[in-house]
């Protein structure tokens, strides 16, 4: 799609008419009048006596004049400065976009006025009158069942804007629960879209609305349990099926195809149902689905993030979506002894695993070195303020690392302890990064280890030992 042509300035006409700034819209250069004949157009457009069309004249009604194409797509370039946006407000713009979306067939028309919308609602002032005009609220909601990507995008991205703002958002939660399609819809999106740009943007909302509200997740995860109309009476309390984590699962797996860097949103999805009980059966209840959920998460630490020939400044980007992919791992595999499925091949996924996540840790401690040189004083206050934060989410990613690891350490067996010594996962090396960072909270799964060493190789035991005094194993 080419740029929208840029908004007009006033003419010299409306200039002498009006005297200096006198048509100008605030602060701005463009024209009050000219926009006033744009929105006019617009309620002509859906004036009652030009909706009503004979079937023949339905295919022309899903077309947009390529004039008032481009004058519309002007506003919508317009509407992010403040002051259009409040003059827009001021003409009730919003009413008029209202009988657009509630009455036009054409998708450009449609994602163009939800667009303007979505530019508006991001001044605080706007964002609060359009979140409490319920009838707009109604037909924006609308608009997620809608068939046309752009105009699904813009929608998104509008939910977005007044989820983010404190003052509105539980307005938005609650509209939302009282439209149960729209899970549907949301989940239909991500189960078949193959547009990124939305799938990313409905992850976005959803994870903003788990965020929010956990008895709304809860509500969609039990919405997904479907019982077979086959399934006989007895059987009634055996696996459901649930719909949310196959589509999270789909619109993932979509993302990474195209922009892997887009998969943290999915992934901290994903986490948030773990937070939950019911999220976690959701995951590893149907076999199918657990295993699908640990295989792609699987693949993406042992063969996409942090790999051994990536710098290891590259944990700074990627903090965040490892820490809710180890976590999702983690909930699965302590779930293992209820599920029989679930009982991971020894050496298949423990060794990869301890691979990545001591590589995590050893890249941890090269992010957390101090600079040799100390920086201007005039910087140091900024610098601080952004190592804070970096270290507050690499320590979540270490409490998380740390956890399962040590989960994986207390299932190895002897024999996954001898592959893993002579592949070199193992090594004196990775050993040591892995109980520095272990100790002493986790004391007894490092004891119980070495116990295992002692007896594949008790030279490296002793050198572990020697390294680290208080694990000697009483003999």
């Amino acid at each position: 799609m080419d740029r929208n042509p840029s908004p007009p300035l006033p003419s010299r006409d409306e200039e002498g008419e009006e005297g200096a700034g006198g048509d100008c819209i605030g602060s701005t250069v463009y024209s009050k009048h000219w926009l006033f004949g744009v929105l006019s157009g617009l309620i002509q457009m859906v004036s009652p006596e030009n909706t009503k069309s004979s079937s023949d004249e339905d295919e022309q009604q899903m077309e947009l004049d390529e004039e008032m194409e481009n004058e519309i797509c002007r506003v919508w370039d317009m509407s992010m400065d403040e002051d259009v946006a409040l003059f827009l407000q001021e003409f009730n713009a919003p009413d008029i976009f209202m009988g657009v979306l509630a009455k036009s067939r054409c998708p450009r028309l449609r994602e163009i006025c939800v667009g303007i919308l979505g530019n508006m609602a991001c001044f605080q002032e706007i964002c609060v009158s359009i979140s409490s005009d319920k009838n707009l609220g109604q037909v924006l909601l609308h608009c997620l069942y809608d068939s046309d990507p752009p105009t699904l995008l813009e929608t998104s991205r509008l939910l977005l804007t007044c989820l983010s703002q404190t003052e509105v958002a539980s307005v938005w939660v609650e509209r939302i629960r009282e439209y149960p399609a729209i899970y549907d819809s949301i989940c239909f999106i991500m189960s078949s879209s193959t547009n990124v740009d939305l799938l990313m943007k409905i992850g976005e909302v959803v994870d903003k609305l788990f965020d929010l509200d956990e008895k709304l997740m809860l509500e969609w995860i039990r919405n997904g349990a479907v019982q077979p109309l086959d399934q006989p009476q007895e059987d009634a309390e055996e696996q459901p099926v649930f719909k949310i984590v196959p589509c999270v699962l789909e619109a993932a797996k979509q993302v990474r195809s195209e922009n892997p860097e887009g998969l943290d949103v999915y992934m901290h999805i994903l986490q948030l149902l773990t937070t939950v009980d019911d999220g976690i059966q959701a995951i590893v209840q149907c076999p199918a689905t657990g295993k699908d959920t640990w295989n792609l998460l699987f693949d993406l630490v042992c063969h996409e993030f942090c790999q051994s020939d990536d710098p290891p400044i590259i944990l700074q980007e990627q903090k965040t979506v490892l820490a809710s992919v180890y976590s999702v791992l983690s909930a699965i595999f302590a779930s293992q002894a209820e599920q029989e499925y679930l009982k991971i091949e020894e050496g298949k996924y423990h060794l990869p695993l301890i691979d990545s996540l001591i590589r995590v840790l050893q890249n941890m401690e090269h992010c957390q070195k101090k600079p040799e040189n100390s920086v201007d004083s005039n910087t140091e206050e900024t610098k601080k303020s952004d190592l804070t934060q970096d270290d507050f989410h690499l320590k979540i990613l270490k409490d998380i690392s740390c956890e399962f690891l040590s989960n994986i350490f207390q299932v190895l067996t002897k024999e996954t302890v001898a592959q893993g010594v002579k592949e070199g996962q193992l090594s004196k090396q990775k050993c040591s990064c892995a109980f520095k960072n272990l100790l002493p909270f986790y004391s007894p799964v490092i004891e119980d280890f070495l116990k295992i060493l002692h007896e594949v190789d008790k030279t490296l035991a002793d050198d572990l030992e020697e390294s680290f005094p208080s694990l000697k194993v009483q003999t």
